[in-house]
């Protein structure tokens, strides 16, 4: 279930990420969806989705980090 647009994204990535980051997540989980369609391409018994949102939100931490105190994302 690839995503079109950041208002198709989980409420909870539109509700924690600011809009960089949601691009990030959305670029990022559309690929690897495509990547990963094959479940031999993943990890032990991991669904196709799954796979996706980890990629996704590793693709998130590598320009954003989540402040323990606000816990507010915040651009590296």
């Amino acid at each position: 279930m690839p995503y079109e647009k950041i208002d198709d994204l989980p409420d909870s990535v539109r509700n924690n990420l600011p809009t960089h980051a949601q691009e990030i997540f959305l670029e990022s989980f559309n690929i690897a969806w495509d990547e990963y369609k094959e479940p031999e391409e993943r990890r032990g018994n991991a669904s196709r989705e799954e796979t996706a949102f980890k990629v996704a939100w590793s693709a998130v931490k590598k320009s954003y980090y989540k402040n323990k105190q606000s816990g507010k994302w915040i651009k590296k």
